[in-house]
Formats: structure tokens, sequence, C-alpha cells
């Protein structure tokens, strides 16, 4: 059998090996694209591929487990083995990766106390039943049993997170009582105690960063093991976008080259993060939270040498011009067909208003306090909660203890308020106005109910830093309405997952007509024929906030706020014939159209 060993270089079958990855998130781009994308990886030059495996997307709820479609991760691995890729395999806990809580399960904050990323044994136990399950798929891909494996991370930038050297053993150990026998390896920034501290002595440690190859090489030199191979395990040759910045961010192409071309040249081992970005599906997007919460956008294009939806850039080319003038580059031909089709514009044909189908759609828990997101069995998107207040008190104020992450206030069939993320509480003196309310939408003479409803939005789970622990979404501690606690409430998961996507279709009570002057969140059904299918993008221009489903399949959020302002269709989510999509919007702004263009760009 094949052997890959850790010495002064890396050798493959007793033969020098430098590594020239670059990372693909195979759950991050539809299973028809794989092909296509590795393709064009092996075309630049490159001879490995590196992934992450996020363990919220295949365990989605304890015990059960997805392994199908864009789930099938020993899909991807073969796939890659058939093009004469090796590959290199993160299957921490926690992957960060800019996804939702980095990778760890929802269903691990419904549980009280819960400690995450150390020797806390109850995490140790879930992530044991977790490997047990993972670790038997992967272990006959790897390059000892002829696979294509050659590397395995056993934790990911934990320099940064903790201390936990007995954490790092339980990983280390698991995994090789699992089966795993191919080298392990860490990454850090190769900063000080961030490097140390993520280090363990069974595994190679290396480094990420996207800039300066050269100093950063001998910082980390000055704190390995002597005489090991040197690697960058994220070359950064471009960053991720978080709703709001200003514009796109974009690498410096000149700078990109000349670090590539350094790491090359020298015999280092290179990871280029990312190859190919992807895209957000659904509600995968993770956030960053430094001074406020910011969510990443549904696009994870990076600036990446291979764009969202699969184009060849100029960083591309620069990079294979680069690795011709050193290596042997494969001329690839590229088997999968793909077009980009503008479909133009389409005219919304329904629309479903929340509020009144909400028992349509959603079936209610009864709680005596809110629940969280986790406490009601939910992981993603949105719940809705509603309560009523008897014998003709009118709603006057509101406080909010603690909501994650974007509320919006109903009441008398108008919206009250939307705040985010800090400006909720506010201090618990703050208190929402019901200000629109007046004698003409509400009777104060005590002969009726009020019902009142919170729609709150999780618009991404940290994936990075100590707020991991602190990822409880919704409604988490009592509400104060008029100066009192207030009991007695209907919580509505709004999941949106496939379930909940037929049961919308097929029960919501749907208007014809756009009703765009409707300012509460809705539905908007459009449909159109496809003569030919291929990439698309649907522009949200004069949309708000919110997110879109494709015949079924969430593509993700869009946010006016910027700066993505396209979301990408690729085509094989389209069909000949009859197509569906349907908006769900929350801010009152929308139009009677949408426009599915062939470019990207706005």
């Amino acid at each position: 059998m094949p052997d890959f060993e850790i010495k002064e270089k890396f050798y493959l079958n007793n033969e020098p090996f430098q590594i020239i990855s670059g990372a693909i998130h195979y759950f991050r781009v539809i299973p028809e694209y794989w092909r296509d994308r590795l393709e064009k990886l092996k075309n630049m030059g490159c001879n490995t591929v590196e992934t992450y495996i996020p363990w919220n997307f295949h365990e989605t709820q304890k015990g059960k487990f997805n392994w199908q479609g864009m789930h099938d991760v020993e899909r991807f691995i073969q796939t890659a083995q058939d093009l004469g890729l090796y590959m290199i395999i993160r299957p921490s806990p926690y992957i960060c990766a800019e996804w939702e809580a980095g990778g760890l399960p929802a269903w691990l904050f419904a549980e009280k106390g819960m400690k995450v990323r150390c020797s806390y044994k109850p995490y140790l136990d879930h992530v044991t039943d977790y490997y047990k399950v993972l670790m038997p798929k992967l272990v006959p891909h790897l390059v000892t049993n002829g696979g294509n494996i050659i590397l395995m991370q056993i934790e990911n930038e934990y320099g940064y997170y903790g201390d936990d050297t007995e954490y790092l053993d339980f990983l280390a150990n698991t995994m090789k009582s699992l089966g795993v026998n191919v080298p392990f390896v860490t990454s850090d920034g190769p900063w000080g105690l961030a490097f140390k501290n993520g280090q363990h002595p069974e595994a190679l440690p290396t480094g990420n960063f996207g800039t300066n190859c050269q100093k950063q090489f001998g910082v980390m030199q000055n704190q390995m093991p002597q005489n090991k191979p040197l690697m960058c395990m994220e070359f950064w040759a471009g960053w991720f976008d978080a709703w709001g910045n200003p514009f796109k961010m974009r690498s410096v192409l000149k700078w990109n080259k000349k670090d590539f071309e350094y790491t090359i040249k020298n015999g280092h081992n290179i990871n280029i993060y990312m190859f190919h970005g992807g895209t957000n599906f659904g509600f995968t997007n993770g956030a960053n939270y430094y001074a406020t919460l910011m969510p990443d956008t549904t696009s994870y294009d990076y600036d990446a040498p291979v764009t969202e939806d699969g184009r060849l850039t100029k960083k591309y080319y620069a990079f294979r011009n680069i690795l011709k003038k050193y290596k042997q580059v494969p001329d690839v031909t590229f088997s999968t067909e793909i077009k980009q089709i503008s479909y133009g514009k389409v005219k919304c044909i329904q629309t479903a208003d929340l509020l009144s189908n909400k028992d349509l759609i959603s079936s209610p828990i009864k709680s005596h306090s809110p629940l969280s997101m986790e406490e009601a069995g939910q992981s993603t998107g949105y719940i809705l909660y509603t309560t009523t207040l008897k014998n003709g008190e009118a709603p006057q104020n509101v406080m909010f203890n603690a909501c994650n992450d974007r509320l919006q206030g109903f009441c008398a069939g108008k919206k009250m308020f939307t705040a985010y993320d800090k400006k909720i509480t506010r201090g618990i003196h703050y208190k929402f106005p019901f200000t629109l309310l007046d004698s003409k939408v509400w009777p104060l003479n005590g002969s009726s109910d009020a019902e009142v409803q919170f729609l709150v939005e999780n618009v991404g789970r940290v994936n990075f830093g100590h707020k991991l622990v602190k990822q409880k979404k919704g409604i988490t501690d009592d509400v104060i309405i008029n100066g009192h606690m207030h009991y007695g409430w209907n919580n509505y998961p709004l999941s949106f997952d496939e379930e909940q996507y037929n049961t919308l279709i097929t029960r919501a009570n749907w208007s014809q007509g756009s009703s765009a002057q409707s300012k509460n969140p809705a539905f908007f059904m459009f449909e159109f024929d496809a003569k030919q299918t291929g990439d698309t993008f649907l522009n949200f221009k004069g949309w708000g906030k919110g997110f879109a489903f494709v015949n079924g399949f969430n593509i993700g959020r869009f946010w006016d706020k910027g700066p993505q302002k396209k979301l990408y269709i690729p085509g094989p989510l389209l069909k000949q014939g009859k197509n569906t999509i349907i908006i769900f919007e929350t801010e009152g702004k929308r139009k009677d159209y949408i426009s599915l263009d062939a470019c990207s760009k706005a």
C-alpha cells in the first residue's frame, strides 16, 4: 500500500512530495459541479485538495445523520481520487470556515452548562459518538488503505481559543483508535501563543497567513520541531465578505503572485484558501463578533482563483503560469458543460402573508416563557413568538432581557419596530414603544384582547472566538410588557427546511398578485419556463431582506445593505419547463418582479 511520511520533507512512497493544494468545500458546491471544480484545480497545477467536514452539516439532530447529495463526502473524496488528486481532510469538531457556529451543532447549545472545545465530558461524549460514525467513512480513503487522504487535522486554530492539551490528546487518540493512521497536522496563525498553544506532539504544526510568506515561514520555523517541512495550511489569497461591508473584499494580485512563487520556488508546501469558495446556501453562513455582530454574505466567493460560479480569473492564470515554471502542469479537458443564461424579468404571481398563515405552515409549541430556537428543537432560520394580552390590556411598551439576533415586533397587523443585536436589549431599562397604536387601530376600552407577535431571525452563529458558547438564538429570557413579566406564549419554529417548504406550498393561503405594497413579512411566488438550463443570478435590487427558494432549494439570504447584490443559482437547480422561485421578505421592500441575470456583476 502507498505510504505518506513526514521527515525533513513530505514523502509519498519514499519520494519527496511538495504539497500544492487548493481548498474546495464540498458543502458549498452542488455535487453536479464537484468534478468541474476539481478538474480546474488539477489544471492549475495542484496535486492536492483540502476540505473541512462540518459536524452540523451531517449530524443535524443528535444521532440523525445525513450523507446524501451535497452531504456525500465520500463521493467527493472518490471524485478527487479518480482525478489523481490527494486530499487533506480537516474533520475537527470545530472548523471556523465562516460557517454557522464553526460547524458545531446547535443542539449542543440546548444542553445546560455545555462547554465546547475542551475536556468537558458531555462534549467529549458527543464528539466520540460523532467520530464513531464519521471516521469509518474516511478510513477506507486513507492513503495507507489505497485511498488519497494524506493528512488529517486534529483541531482548527485552537491556539486562538484555548490551551487544553488533554482535549487535543483526546482528539488524536480517538481518531487513532478508529483507524486513522496517516500523519496529523494542526493549523494556527504563526504568531506567539496562538501558534504554540495550538500544537500537539503527534502533529505537524502548519501556519495560516496571506501575505509576506518569507517572513511568516521564518517565524514558524523558530517555533517548530527542528528539521520538519514548512506548510501554509491557509494561504489567504482573498478574503470573505460580511453584510454591511462598503465593498467586496479583494486581494492585491501582485502580492499574491510574489508570495505564491516564493513558496513554490523554495520547496515549501501550500494550500490556497480558498481555491474555490462557493456559496453559503440556506442558512449556513457564520458571523464574526467584535464591536458588533457581522454575519457573512451568502456568497463565499473569497476573491478566489475560481469564482463562485466556476469562472477562471486572472489570479487563476497567474498561479498556473508560476507553477508551469517549476512543475509539470497538465492540460485538463473540462468535462462539465456550464452555460450562463439570462432569463430576464419574472413577474410575481402569488403572495402569502406570514402572520396570517403561521398556523398553516408551523405547529406552535406552547410554553410559559418564550423558548429559544434550540429549546424548540430548531437550529437555523426564524422563529415567531405570539402572545395575548387579555382583559383589554393595550400594549404600550416591551423590554427584552436577552434576544438574538434580529427582532421585529407586530401588533394589530402593523409592524411596530425592528432591532438588531445589542440594540434589542440596550440595557434593562430600554423600552420599545408601540408608537403606531392609536384609537383608530386599537380599541382601548377593554373590549378586545391583543395578540402581539415577535419575529426573530438567526442571522448566523458566530464561528470564531470566545462567543461560541453564547450562541442561543431567539428570545432566551422572559419578556417584560407594560412593566411586568408576561407569561403564556406560542412558539412557531420557522426553519424553512424541506418539510416546511412543502407545507408552505400546499397549505398556505396564497392570493393572486404581488401585494408589493404590504409591509409585513410575506412570501412571494414567481414562475418561469426554461427552454434550457444554465447558471443564472437572482438580482434582488429593490428588495429588502430575506432569502429565496429555487424549486425548493434554499439558495441563501439577501440583504439590500450589500455588498452582495445577486444570489447565485447553479444551473442544475433549474429544470426544463416550469420553475418556481419563492422569496421571503421581511422589511416591506419589494417589487412585483425579480430579474434573473447571466452575470454576477451588479
